[in-house]
């Protein structure tokens, strides 16, 4: 039996006129792009709301500030250990900007409350999310993913 792998990951739940920022992600293993919040992979000495934000600033050109912990959502794809946290994160206001340096991220955009059920395909995204948007719920689990995701820094060759 391999080593479970951890990666922990930070979203920015940002609503601006209640509407929800979700960002569209590329991915070596997708087709068409992944709609998920602005987020990404915490980084070595990183504090899961510094990767919130500078994931938010990444992907969108916004700036915002951490207001409250949203949720977690755990999740297991393979020997992959995904925690994911969510921050509610106060809008700085601005423009969205894409960036255009090649990241994965090739669209942003405000989608209104009932309409993110539709826009978030993979459940282990979106059911967290309407759960803590419905409920409040601030933990959900996935013994297994419904997804599987490779980023292109990943060597197709890796162990996931």
């Amino acid at each position: 039996m391999g080593t479970t792998r951890r990666i922990h990951l930070a979203t920015s739940l940002v609503v601006r006129d209640g509407n929800v920022l979700l960002v569209a992600s590329r991915y070596s293993s997708h087709r068409e792009p992944l709609w998920n919040l602005p987020g990404g992979r915490q980084r070595d000495g990183e504090l899961l709301e510094e990767t919130a934000l500078r994931e938010l600033h990444e992907e969108t050109g916004l700036r915002g500030e951490v207001r409250d912990f949203a949720y977690l959502a755990e999740s297991y794809d393979g020997e992959r250990h995904f925690l994911s946290a969510a921050f509610c994160v106060d809008d700085a206001g601005g423009e969205i900007r894409i960036p255009t340096d090649g990241d994965h991220v090739v669209g942003a955009q405000w989608v209104e409350k009932n309409a993110l059920a539709e826009r978030l395909t993979v459940a282990v995204v979106r059911e967290p999310l309407l759960r803590y948007l419905r409920e409040g719920c601030r933990y959900s689990s996935f013994p297994r993913a419904d997804v599987s995701v490779r980023w292109f820094d990943e060597s197709p060759t890796s162990e996931c």
